[in-house]
């Protein structure tokens, strides 16, 4: 039958999550953090096997068998490391291990020197691991037990928040959802609610007309997932283009499944991005698939975007047809390609103008991350040209008129384009 102690260690294991051997180990850290206390002293290497069935402990101390140094050799290394060390502090850098390599060190609480060790055991040899047997004269005192609950609380804690970070490894690059807990004044970034652990929402990382409200659940991408300065560092993000690609996958079975192929994202964070889509079933319209009957599906992922504007293009292998898609919902007269160049000049009508740059050079400037060309838009039987990496030959100061999004097709752009590409 279990003692009181392993039904204890169980209990704590099955609500932290946590294995036997984890908690154990925690446990015998902190009986030896308590021996040290009332029995030992800082020069011990302190190490304890306690038996939880009868409640017995071992305790000895290990040492590393090292060459007998001279005290008038340690004391000279020793002054001549802290000289060392006070001038690359002026220059505002560390000691590398090749500038301190020609100096004699010893830790006296790993190591003992072959004299001393010999008295403990005769044949004892350099390199070897001496195990010093200690004595437990009596119980240990308050303040010894209370040195051992705070040790056991730490080393309870760094495993738990060690084995969160592991499980959470697995979602590095995937959606999740938390709740903004509270903002960074010395940031300006959010920490995030996860459950177990808290990410990080970098302000970089944010998208500038989302608000960031105390208490709303959000979805993030996490972009990275690694151990920081002050423990598991979790970073997240909504500017991730990445996160389109997900947030597509979760609400539309066709690309979940893989009938439907994402074949690029650009994407302006908060204001618009361009996806482009395709699939080898000739039965399933892509672009429908991903607007969604009466474009609920569109909606969704526009709302889970916090209303950022989603084009839903058709992929096509042929760069002329992908860039007259890409630049939708601008009708292109014509296209003329430079493969050595990877230079495109697009010919529209003057009413389609302002419509091809976009707001601030938006359009084109996504229809160009999105196929790889640099393209030069330029008005038939006019003057305006417009280069998409924001050169801006001669153009006037345009405003592209907004795309209106009624409630029975709220993704209008994605259709017209569809269309277009029936009539084609």
């Amino acid at each position: 039958m279990a003692s009181e102690i392993v039904k204890s260690i169980q209990y704590i294991c099955d609500e932290k999550g946590l294995k036997y051997e984890v908690v154990m180990e925690a446990l015998q850290s902190a009986l030896g953090a308590a021996y040290r206390k009332d029995f030992g002293n800082k020069q011990q290497n302190i190490q304890v096997v306690f038996d939880p069935e009868t409640g017995d402990m071992k305790v000895w101390d290990e040492k590393e068998v090292v060459e007998d140094i001279s005290e008038e050799t340690l004391l000279h290394d020793q002054e001549e490391l802290a000289r060392r060390r006070e001038e690359v502090r002026r220059e505002g850098r560390d000691l590398t291990e090749e500038e301190i390599a020609d100096l004699v060190r010893f830790n006296p609480k790993t190591q003992i020197m072959i004299t001393e060790a010999k008295t403990h055991q005769k044949n004892a040899k350099l390199g070897d691991i001496l195990k010093i047997d200690l004595e437990v004269p009596g119980d240990f005192g308050r303040m010894a037990a209370q040195t051992a609950k705070q040790v056991i609380i730490q080393k309870l804690r760094e495993a738990e928040r060690s084995t969160v970070l592991e499980d959470f490894k697995k979602q590095e690059g995937h959606i999740v959802q938390g709740v903004v807990q509270r903002r960074d004044r010395h940031t300006g970034g959010y920490m995030i609610d996860l459950g177990k652990i808290t990410g990080i929402l970098p302000q970089s990382e944010t998208v500038f007309r989302e608000r960031y409200t105390l208490g709303n659940r959000m979805k993030f991408y996490v972009a990275s997932v690694g151990q920081g300065v002050r423990g598991p560092e979790i970073l997240l993000s909504r500017k991730d283009k990445r996160m389109v690609s997900f947030v597509f996958e979760q609400e539309i079975p066709e690309i979940a499944s893989g009938e439907v192929v994402i074949k690029g994202i650009a994407r302006d964070p908060g204001a618009r991005s361009k996806v482009a889509v395709a699939t080898d079933d000739e039965s399933i319209d892509p672009i429908g698939a991903c607007v969604g009957q009466r474009g609920s599906r569109i909606t969704t992922i526009i709302d889970e975007l916090g209303g950022e504007k989603i084009d839903v293009i058709l992929y096509n292998e042929n760069a002329e047809g992908y860039i007259k898609a890409a630049l939708s919902p601008a009708k292109v007269v014509s296209v003329e390609l430079n493969d050595e160049t990877k230079e495109a000049v697009v010919m529209v009508e003057a009413d389609q103008f302002s419509l091809a740059i976009g707001r601030g050079g938006q359009n084109v400037r996504l229809a160009a991350e999105l196929t790889g060309w640099k393209i030069k838009v330029v008005e038939k039987d006019g003057t305006q040209v417009a280069v998409s990496d924001g050169e801006v030959v001669e153009a006037p100061q345009v405003v592209s008129p907004e795309v209106s999004v009624p409630e029975e097709a709220p993704h209008a752009e994605a259709e017209e384009t569809a269309e277009e590409k029936t009539q084609e």
